[in-house]
């Protein structure tokens, strides 16, 4: 692999040795494999420049061991992460925020995959005020158990409510860890977000000094099959980013799956956008479901997903995970729930079906991030930026601007009461 090379150079091993944040190296003090902050893989994308990397959702083993290998193959920084739908209290995966740095720590080791990979606790959603007392507590056993990144996702709520649950949470995330922020629900071309919303969170963020690396917009996409054919609005969101500009916040596409490789190279030429996450797509390759270019699965006439025979789980599995889906009255959407109840099943695949499984998703992973994404080669510009740090603490990249009297509570209320917003339908767009 691309990567044993890397692993005999001495800014490898430097960067092993300073590179790694204080949970990792407490939970795997005798690794080579260089899980590090997400500002590393934020900054190793800026440097690359019009350049994006995969975050990947690892809804089961598989995905993760298909990435890595492709992020290997490519020579590329990259994330992976669960969000708190698949792996969180009430998850319907069995990867979840506790186990998924160790899935990565024990496959990069075993392949010896020495690429920089940050563990990112993806939509962590918070929809009220008893999320935020739980978070208290969860949010801490997340770090403790491996993540180095993560996006704390109060879009559900009211701009004010967003930007204070916001606020009131970032104490417990590590100043070294990577942090995202969200803004506008995903939930397609309703309740779009705006230049004025997205600045008015990252404003009341700088003001109390938490500087984001990346924000997450609802620029037009929607999680799961896309379907429709809107997909995401660059002008929009290049707009929005031109205006964060002063605030230094890189972006993270979400949606991803469905859209045109097109569409997605012009993100990631025209916006500044760092992160692109991937969930539906991957999923469906390792089940062997057929899917086109831009990443949608296929369905047939009857609106059921077209299943490859001879790619992913084999065709009798494939069959016992339809009739359980029907059995449940799952829909086409509403699949992504038989990944807790059919992990071990995979796992019990014959060889040579669980290596065709893994093997799908490296090849469409090592596409996106080779032919569409620009991210070949970001590994070293990762470890570059460990170097020059000194430390796997890589700093904000802003500094505060706002002033936090103008930024109070009641300020806030204020200012979110003149905001001229539409939030769309109500309804669960979490993925």
């Amino acid at each position: 692999m691309s990567s044993n090379t890397q692993s005999a150079s001495p800014d490898f091993e430097k960067a092993l040795a300073v590179g790694r944040p204080p949970n990792i190296v407490r939970l795997f003090p005798h690794s080579r494999a260089l899980i590090v902050s997400g500002k590393v893989i934020d900054r190793a994308l800026m440097a690359k420049g019009k350049a994006m990397t995969i975050a990947a959702n690892g809804r089961n083993h598989f995905v993760i061991r298909g990435a890595l290998r492709a992020a290997a193959k490519a020579n590329a920084a990259i994330i992976l992460e669960i969000a708190k739908s698949e792996g969180g209290g009430a998850a319907y995966c069995a990867v979840n925020f506790w186990n998924l740095a160790r899935q990565v720590d024990a496959i990069c080791n075993e392949l010896g995959i020495t690429v920089p990979v940050a563990v990112h606790a993806d939509h962590y959603g918070i929809k009220g005020e008893k999320d935020v007392e739980a978070a208290k507590v969860e949010i801490p056993s997340m770090f403790d158990a491996g993540i180095t990144s993560i996006a704390i996702d109060a879009s559900h709520l009211p701009d004010d409510q967003n930007l204070l649950a916001s606020i009131n949470l970032s104490p417990l995330v590590p100043p070294w860890a990577g942090y995202e922020t969200e803004v506008g629900e995903i939930k397609g071309k309703e309740g779009l977000s705006t230049v004025d919303e997205a600045l008015f969170l990252v404003r009341g963020l700088n003001a109390h000094g938490i500087f984001p690396d990346w924000i997450a917009l609802n620029n037009g996409t929607t999680h799961g099959i896309e379907a429709s054919d809107s997909g995401i609005q660059v002008p929009l969101t290049a707009q929005i980013h031109e205006a964060l500009v002063p605030y230094k916040v890189s972006g993270a596409q979400h949606g991803t799956s469905g859209n045109s490789s097109e569409r997605l190279r012009r993100i990631a030429r025209e916006t500044r956008t760092t992160k692109a996450n991937v969930a539906t797509a991957l999923q469906m390759i390792t089940w062997g479901v057929k899917v086109n270019e831009f990443g949608n699965a296929m369905l047939d006439e009857n609106g059921d997903f077209v299943k490859v025979s001879g790619e992913g789980v084999s065709d009798g599995l494939w069959e016992e995970m339809v009739a359980y889906a029907r059995a449940q009255g799952l829909k086409a959407g509403d699949y992504k729930k038989l990944n807790l109840p059919f992990e071990n099943r995979l796992h019990g695949q014959p060889a040579e079906v669980r290596e065709r499984m893994v093997e799908g998703v490296e090849a469409f992973v090592y596409d996106l991030l080779v032919n569409v994404f620009n991210a070949r080669d970001t590994a070293p510009l990762a470890v570059e930026a460990i170097l020059k740090a000194g430390s796997y603490d890589l700093g904000p990249k802003a500094g505060r601007i706002e002033d936090p009297a103008e930024w109070t509570e009641e300020k806030i209320r204020e200012k979110a009461a003149s905001l001229d917003v539409d939030k769309g339908p109500g309804g669960d767009f979490d993925d």
